[in-house]
């Protein structure tokens, strides 16, 4: 890159960041669209999921990358079962307002935007609101040890307690 090219990417780029009108501001990006990201998919299967629950694959466990990735999109009401994973899982939060819990500790409440880190080994459950729906991507790393181990589902009385949830 030229001398020249590198001043007017620099010119760019301060000019971006002293003006506030080139940035997005956080109300902007927590907007109201409750809008999926990836298509539903396919119904979750009833016997690990409360309701209706979407999944679409988006990244299939290799050799390589021993990571699988995909999109959930739970329905207000909906929530998968107890489980956990072997190495753990990460969430992204991509649209709607739900619920997180690791067993032993409060309901979390978790909205678009979020990153949750369910640790490895670590019984947990999540799912939508009561009142809203709640899609998430999840990551699974070192799909070689085991992706999910599946537990009983998660009782309406546990769904609904959420006397202290934890907002994040």
């Amino acid at each position: 890159m030229t001398r020249t090219n590198l001043s007017l990417v620099a010119t760019l780029i301060f000019l971006f960041l002293v003006n506030p009108d080139c940035q997005r501001t956080p109300e902007k990006v927590l907007s109201g669209d409750n809008t999926p990201i990836f298509p539903r998919g396919e119904a979750a299967p009833a016997e690990f999921f409360t309701g209706t629950a979407w999944v679409t694959g988006l990244v299939k466990p290799d050799s390589v990358f021993t990571t699988a990735a995909g999109s959930v999109l739970f329905e207000p009401g909906a929530r998968s079962n107890w489980h956990l994973h072997p190495c753990g899982q990460i969430l992204l939060v991509t649209a709607g307002v739900g619920y997180h819990q690791i067993k032993g500790q409060a309901i979390e409440i978790i909205r678009k935007g979020d990153v949750i880190r369910c640790p490895p080994d670590v019984l947990h459950w999540h799912g939508a609101s009561r009142d809203s729906s709640m899609s998430h991507i999840y990551l699974l790393p070192n799909t070689e040890k085991g992706m999910v181990v599946w537990q009983e589902p998660v009782s309406d009385e546990d769904y609904a307690n959420l006397n202290s949830p934890k907002s994040r």
